[in-house]
C-alpha cells in the first residue's frame, strides 16, 4: 500500500528543459501594420540613400577642387599703353617657366580669348578694337610646391599689367559652401533615421498590444524576455530588410538616371560650369556604397530599436 499511495502523491508538474520551436512567428508577416512599415522605412531609405549620394557627389567635388587647385595657376596679362602686348605675354610664359615645379606654360590667342568670351556676348560682335587681356594657365607638376610668391614678385617687376592668380579665394569659398552642403546632408541624414526609429518604436508598440495574449502564454510556459524580444528583432528586422532594399534599389535607380541622361539635360554655356562643380554627375562605386551602407544601416536600426522597445516594455518602463 505504500508504493501506490507515494504514486499518488507525485503530482509535481515538470517543466520542460527548453522550449519547442515556435511553429509560426509571434507577430503576423502580412499585417497592414507590418506592410505600412514597410512602405515608411522604403520612403525613408529612398531619401537618406538620395542625401548619401547627394553627399558623396558634393564631397568627391569638393576633394577634386582642391586637387586641381594645386596643379594649376594662372596669369593674366592686361594691355598698357605703349607695351607690345605679345612681348609681354611671351616674357610673362618665360618668367614661369623657370621657376622649380612647373610642367609648363601655355598663353592664350587673341582669338582663344575671343571664343571663350562668344557665349557671354554672343556671336557676331567685333571685338577687335576691345582692349582685352590675355592669359596664361600655367601647370604644376604632380606633387610640387613651386614658389608662387616669387613668382608674383617677378611678374610685377618684369612685365607690365601682369598679375598671379592661385585661385585659391573662390576655391576656399566653394570648398566652404561644399562643407557646409555636407553638414547640412548628414543632418538630413540623422532625422531621417530618427524619424524611422521613432516609426519602428510605435508600431512594435502596437505589434505588442495586439499579441499581448501571445506574450502572456509565452510568459506562462516560461519564456524569458530575451526569447520574446529575440522574435520580435527578428519580425522587424526582415521588415526593414524589406524596405530599406526597396528605398535603395529606387534611389540607385534615379541616381543611375540621372547619370545616363545629364549630357543631354545640361547643354548651354552654364553645363561647363556645372560640370566643373559636380563633374559628371556621376556618384561612382562610392555612391552606391553608401547607398548600400544606408540600407545596411536602416535595418539594423529597425532591429536594435524594436528589441530595445519590447525589453522597456516587458519591464514596464514604457
Amino acid at each position: 500500500m505504500t508504493e501506490p499511495r507515494a504514486r499518488e502523491l507525485d503530482v509535481t508538474p515538470r517543466m520542460p528543459q527548453a522550449l519547442p520551436r515556435l511553429r509560426a512567428p509571434i507577430v503576423p508577416g502580412n499585417s497592414i501594420a507590418g506592410r505600412a512599415l514597410v512602405a515608411v522605412v522604403a520612403i525613408m531609405t529612398f531619401l537618406a540613400a538620395l542625401t548619401a549620394g547627394g553627399v558623396q557627389l558634393i564631397a568627391a567635388a569638393a576633394a577634386g577642387w582642391s586637387s586641381d587647385v594645386s596643379r594649376e595657376v594662372t596669369i593674366q596679362v592686361r594691355p598698357v599703353d605703349g607695351r607690345d602686348m605679345e612681348v609681354e605675354v611671351a616674357r610673362a610664359v618665360e618668367i614661369a617657366r623657370g621657376f622649380v615645379g612647373i610642367a609648363g606654360a601655355r598663353a592664350y590667342s587673341r582669338a582663344e580669348t575671343e571664343a571663350m568670351l562668344t557665349p557671354w556676348l554672343g556671336e557676331g560682335l567685333d571685338l577687335g578694337d576691345l582692349p582685352m587681356p590675355r592669359l596664361i594657365v600655367v601647370k604644376v607638376k604632380e606633387g610640387a610646391a613651386p614658389d608662387l610668391r616669387g613668382m608674383r614678385t617677378a611678374l610685377a617687376a618684369r612685365v607690365k599689367g601682369a598679375s598671379l592668380d592661385d585661385h585659391r579665394f573662390w576655391i576656399d569659398r566653394l570648398s566652404t559652401m561644399a562643407r557646409t552642403f555636407v553638414l547640412a546632408g548628414l543632418l538630413v541624414l540623422a532625422l531621417m533615421i530618427a524619424a524611422t526609429a521613432l516609426s519602428v518604436v510605435f508600431a512594435t508598440r502596437g505589434a505588442m498590444a495586439g499579441n499581448r495574449e501571445v506574450v502572456e502564454v509565452l510568459h506562462f510556459v516560461g519564456a524569458h524576455d530575451g526569447f520574446i524580444a529575440h522574435e520580435f528583432q527578428r519580425h522587424f528586422l526582415w521588415l526593414g530588410l524589406k524596405g530599406g532594399l526597396a528605398g535603395g534599389v529606387g534611389a540607385a535607380g534615379v541616381l543611375a538616371l540621372a547619370n545616363l541622361f545629364s549630357s543631354d539635360v545640361l547643354s548651354g554655356p552654364g553645363a561647363e560650369q556645372v560640370a566643373v562643380l559636380f563633374g559628371a554627375f556621376s556618384v561612382g562605386w562610392e555612391g552606391y556604397a553608401a547607398i548600400a551602407g544606408a540600407v545596411a544601416l536602416v535595418a539594423a536600426i529597425t532591429g536594435v530599436t524594436s528589441r530595445i522597445t519590447v525589453h522597456h516594455v516587458l519591464k514596464g518602463q514604457v
